[in-house]
C-alpha cells in the first residue's frame, strides 16, 4: 500500500501578519536612532520654510506692495513715464519688478511696465515685460496676452499677434476680458483672410458672450466671413 502524503503545514493569514509585525518592530528597534534623526532633519526643513515664509516673502511682499502703491497712481494718472521710471524718491514699475521680481508685486510690475511701454510706443519692451508676467490671475493672463498681440500688430506682425490673441481668447477669462481677445482674434484673422478661423472666434462671441458689447454686430461680421469662406 501507498505510503500516505505527509500533510503540508498551513500557516494562518494571523500568523503572517504577526510575523510581518515582528520583523518591523524590530527593524524599528535597530534603527531606532536612525528614525529619529530622519524625522528631526523633516522637522528642520519645516521649519526653516515656515520661517523663510514669516520673516523672508511676507516682508518682501509688503515692501513690494508699498513701492508698488505711488507707481500705480502715476500709472492711473496717464503719468507713464513716472510710473515706470519712479519720481521724488519713489520707484517706478522697473524698480519694483527688478529687486522684487520675486514677490507677487514684483511679477504685476512687470505686466504693468509692459502697458506703460506699450503706450509709449516702446513695443519690443512692451512685449519683453508682458512676456514676464506669469500671474495666477486670469483676467490678467488674458490681458497680458491680448497686449502683446497688440504690441506685435502695431510692429506690423499679424501672424504673430494672432498667435497672442488666440492664446488670450482660449485662456480663462470672464466677460469682460475673453471677448475683448475674440475681438481682436476675428479682426486680425480677418485681415490674414483667414475666413475660417474668424468665423469660430465669431461664432464663439455669439454663441458664449451674446451680451457682450463685441457682440453687438457679430452677425454680420459672420455672414462677410462665410460669404469670403464660401467664395475663397
Amino acid at each position: 500500500m501507498a505510503k500516505k502524503k505527509k500533510q503540508q503545514d498551513v500557516i494562518s493569514p494571523v500568523d503572517n501578519v504577526d510575523q510581518t509585525l515582528s520583523r518591523a518592530e524590530q527593524y524599528v528597534e535597530g534603527n531606532w536612532n536612525k528614525i529619529l534623526y530622519v524625522i528631526g532633519i523633516a522637522g528642520a526643513v519645516v521649519a526653516a520654510y515656515v520661517g523663510y515664509l514669516k520673516y523672508v516673502v511676507e516682508p518682501a511682499e509688503k515692501e513690494a506692495q508699498v513701492a508698488m502703491y505711488e507707481a500705480q497712481q502715476y500709472f492711473e494718472q496717464d503719468s507713464l513715464t513716472q510710473a515706470l521710471n519712479g519720481a521724488g524718491g519713489n520707484l517706478g514699475f522697473l524698480d519694483v519688478a527688478d529687486e522684487f521680481g520675486s514677490t507677487d508685486a514684483g511679477n504685476l510690475a512687470n505686466y504693468y511696465a509692459g502697458l506703460c511701454y506699450l503706450q509709449l510706443g516702446d513695443f519690443t519692451n512692451a512685449i519683453a515685460y508682458l512676456d514676464k508676467y506669469s500671474g495666477s490671475d486670469g483676467v490678467f493672463n488674458v490681458l497680458a496676452k491680448k497686449a502683446i498681440g497688440d504690441a506685435f500688430h502695431e510692429l506690423n506682425q499679424p501672424e504673430d499677434a494672432l498667435d497672442y490673441y488666440t492664446k488670450a481668447a482660449n485662456a480663462e477669462g470672464n466677460e469682460f476680458s475673453t471677448p475683448i481677445a475674440l475681438e481682436k482674434a476675428a479682426q486680425t484673422a480677418e485681415m490674414l483672410q483667414n475666413w475660417d478661423k474668424a468665423l469660430g472666434f465669431y461664432n464663439r462671441l455669439k454663441n458664449e458672450f451674446p451680451d457682450a458689447r463685441q457682440s453687438k454686430d457679430v452677425d454680420k461680421f459672420i455672414a462677410y466671413c462665410e460669404a469670403k469662406a464660401a467664395n475663397s
